[in-house]
């Protein structure tokens, strides 16, 4: 006999279970959340991850296909680069309606540091959005957007200043997540942003008066 085709497919099922953890956190999280969300049984789920932690394990690997996604998305999406760098980095604050559910995101990322296994995910993933970063932030340089710099150093505080931006946003709870942080985006990078056309053939002057800029490229 052939097995019985899935009704539901895992993308599906992952979707579900991604916003079940948002609104759950991994404390209360369970199979019958995310199985009831996905319209499933719980006993489908076992048989197709093994255990909650091999559901969750399931999602973090479809992620990181997930952080190449975004950012092919966000190119086509921006003519500029550096507006592209600030919307990928925005991203999450995006789909963050409430400080109680970016707390359940917080509750992961204990895991994600404590948990070998689910670090490797996330240390590949967060090297990924460098690379994203990077590549846009190069760009910009290229389309005179921004005075040449160290586009890592700059693309790793870009990294820093969105999880940051959003701990404060939760804190403080003005306005919305998106717009908090994109504001402390715009004050990091806006000494990078070249103020005259860049001429052909010409020199962009080099970022300075910042610890980032030291580092400029020659």
């Amino acid at each position: 006999m052939s097995p019985r085709p899935r009704t539901v497919p895992d993308a599906d099922i992952l979707l579900a279970a991604q916003k079940a953890m948002a609104r759950l956190g991994p404390a209360r999280l369970t199979l019958a959340d995310v199985a009831r969300d996905a319209g499933l049984s719980p006993a489908t789920l076992v048989q197709r991850f093994g255990s909650k932690r091999g559901l969750m394990l399931a999602l973090w690997a479809s992620a990181l296909d997930g952080v190449d996604d975004c950012f092919e998305m966000l190119r086509p999406a921006h003519p500029s680069p550096l507006d592209a760098a600030l919307a990928g980095a925005t991203e999450m604050a995006r789909y963050t309606t409430s400080p109680e559910e970016f707390s359940n995101h917080l509750a992961f990322l204990q895991i994600d540091l404590s948990d070998p296994e689910f670090h490797g995910y996330m240390l590949e993933m967060s090297q990924r959005m460098e690379a994203g970063y990077v590549a846009l932030l190069d760009e910009a340089v290229r389309a005179g957007e921004l005075v040449r710099c160290d586009t890592t150093a700059l693309a790793r505080a870009i990294s820093a200043i969105a999880g940051g931006s959003l701990i404060s946003w939760a804190v403080f709870r003005h306005g919305t997540a998106e717009a908090w942080v994109r504001g402390d985006l715009e004050t990091l990078v806006g000494p990078y942003r070249a103020t005259k056309p860049l001429r052909r053939g010409g020199r962009r002057p080099i970022a300075k008066n910042t610890k980032l800029a030291k580092s400029a490229k020659r």
